[in-house]
């Protein structure tokens, strides 16, 4: 690591420490070969299971033994055992792999057996005769709060983010969605650089509007607000930006939007002219490549605007061929880019 002084270290010491790790490579060399001349045999014994929490405690991402793990309880355990039991060892399971995750947060295969584990919850005892829900609610449950544990931990966890959507939309009582937009907009008020929390407000919008339960144009005016505090705090993050795009669609289909939203562009570029902000107006002009900032969005948006609602404006025309100009000088790196959109702009629209 970078500002952190070197211990010096005796011969004799780093002769100790390469003998250590040469032990531990035997050792892990070793189990590994137990461990999978047991699965070749197909041996769904206790000791085996035990061997494998051993090996995936050293190596997480050993997917052939978190299959073999699977295949022990499936093969071996679960048809000696009680619901009830059955249900303690998945327990067991999930804790264990929590206390992996802690470690690993970025393992898909320790997910994957998570996964799996709440897949495979008994329903519960019955209930005058009928079998209740009550364990696998309450594993799904605590589930969510493990994975909301996990966020706190680091907001931008993708693969908690994708986790989180598949246990709401898997629990034997579902939450209402728009539980999901209050715990959203907290994640996006502690950062708004948070994308994968913008991402995720994308999709549960979209279920709100397909199910009735939010006003499309209502709701999308209020995201409009929601976003440009965020534009405004830090022009130069792209998550807003993204999600902005989103809103506004890849057709601009609302003409007074579009304007809107452009004239609330240009003055956050009035405001903030050495800003990042300059790349927001390229966008419009890019309907297919991802913008880097205000003005790409600026360009985008006036693009729209000339393809969908005023195609022989010769004021935006000449706009968009002067924002490219803006651009080329701003930023040289992506010279060749911006004539080439400024080219391909030109010919589009004549």
């Amino acid at each position: 690591m970078h500002n952190v002084k070197r211990n010096l270290q005796t011969p004799e010491a780093l002769a100790e420490k390469k003998q250590r790790e040469q032990s531990k490579i035997v050792e892990f060399l070793a189990l590994t070969e137990d461990v999978l001349s047991r699965k070749k045999k197909q041996e769904w014994s206790n000791d085996a299971f035990e061997l494998t929490q051993r090996l995936l405690q050293i190596n997480p991402e050993f997917y052939t033994v978190w299959n073999y793990r699977r295949n022990i309880l499936l093969n071996g355990i679960f048809p000696q055992s009680t619901p009830e039991q059955i249900n303690d060892l998945l327990s067991n399971e999930l804790s264990m792999t929590t206390t992996a995750l802690k470690a690993n947060p970025k393992v898909y295969w320790i997910w994957n057996h998570r996964r799996w584990c709440l897949e495979n919850v008994p329903d519960g005892p019955e209930r005058n005769g009928v079998p209740s829900l009550e364990w696998r609610q309450a594993n799904w449950d605590k589930e969510l709060f493990v994975v909301e544990r996990m966020l706190d931990a680091d907001a931008r966890n993708f693969l908690a983010w994708n986790y989180r959507r598949y246990v709401l939309a898997n629990m034997p009582t579902r939450r209402p969605e728009t539980s999901e937009l209050a715990y959203t907009s907290r994640k996006i008020g502690a950062n708004f650089s948070n994308f994968s929390a913008w991402h995720q407000r994308s999709k549960t919008l979209v279920g709100l509007w397909e199910s009735g339960q939010l006003d499309p144009t209502q709701s999308r005016d209020d995201e409009f607000e929601l976003v440009s505090n965020a534009l405004y705090t830090d022009p130069d993050d792209q998550s807003a930006w993204i999600y902005h795009r989103w809103l506004i669609g890849s057709a601009g289909e609302n003409k007074a939007q579009l304007e809107r939203e452009i004239q609330l562009i240009f003055e956050l570029l009035q405001e903030q002219p050495d800003s990042k902000c300059k790349y927001l107006y390229l966008l419009i002009s890019q309907l297919v490549k991802p913008f880097t900032g205000c003005m790409e969005s600026l360009v985008h948006y006036k693009r729209l605007l000339l393809q969908n609602h005023s195609p022989d404006s010769p004021t935006l025309k000449q706009e968009c061929v002067e924002l490219l100009s803006r651009l080329m000088d701003l930023d040289p790196v992506r010279y060749f880019r911006y004539q080439d959109l400024s080219k391909f702009s030109t010919l589009m629209f004549n």
